[in-house]
């Protein structure tokens, strides 16, 4: 008798230790074993290592085409007349200054050539590095003709330069980024164009709202 009575004592010992489990969501296996971890979720090494010619592009275009916006953010103390658009410029710095700095850890990283950013705020004609002419126009840069008509601007006349060349700008570098989530591969970079996306339209919004 004692030993026909330990495989039910087992059983006993092994329904109580299921019933202190916790409890499971419907249709879960028992144990969780469904549930994704952290670990599960974050980029791998080798996802981290993985780029192609379409990310270094994104990065080499970007760079200076941000720069050029930080070149544009920072004329408005002194010349803007609205406390608005003071506001706007300091937060499109905000978010772009450390967008470059990512961006040129990437390239770096990669070995490949990092642009200078101020380029892009240059007044001499020339396209940005990463761009052609062509490229230059479509990613919503200013010319250097623009940039100088800006630099020269003050007051009502300043803003509105400011609030039409920056939805252009903007607009453009959605396009950028919309590009980078069809053809690039680095997890990094396609986070970034989403962020991009997102943050830019919202402000096109807001500069068309001040506009209007």
């Amino acid at each position: 008798m004692p030993r026909l009575a330990l495989p039910a004592v087992a059983v006993s010992v092994v329904l109580a230790l299921a019933g202190c489990s916790g409890d499971t969501s419907p249709g879960t296996p028992t144990g969780g074993s469904s549930a994704v971890t952290p670990s599960e979720s974050a980029v791998t090494p080798s996802e981290a290592a993985t780029f192609n010619a379409a990310d270094v592009a994104f990065a080499q275009g970007m760079i200076p085409h941000h720069g050029q916006a930080l070149a544009m953010a920072r004329m408005a103390p002194g010349r803007a007349e609205s406390p608005e658009v003071v506001d706007l410029a300091r937060r499109i710095e905000a978010a772009q200054e450390p967008e470059i700095a990512e961006m040129t850890s990437w390239l770096e990283a990669w070995g490949e050539e990092v642009p200078d950013a101020a380029a892009g705020g240059a007044t001499d004609g020339h396209a940005a590095h990463g761009m052609d002419a062509e490229e230059h126009e479509a990613g919503g840069m200013l010319t250097a003709e623009e940039m100088a008509e800006l630099e020269q601007a003050t007051g009502a006349e300043w803003d509105r330069l400011f609030l039409t060349g920056m939805i252009a700008h903007h607009e453009g570098a959605v396009a950028m980024a919309e590009r980078q989530l069809t053809e690039g591969s680095y997890p990094p970079a396609l986070e970034l164009a989403e962020a991009i996306i997102e943050g830019q339209q919202a402000e096109i919004e807001e500069m068309r709202a001040l506009l209007g």
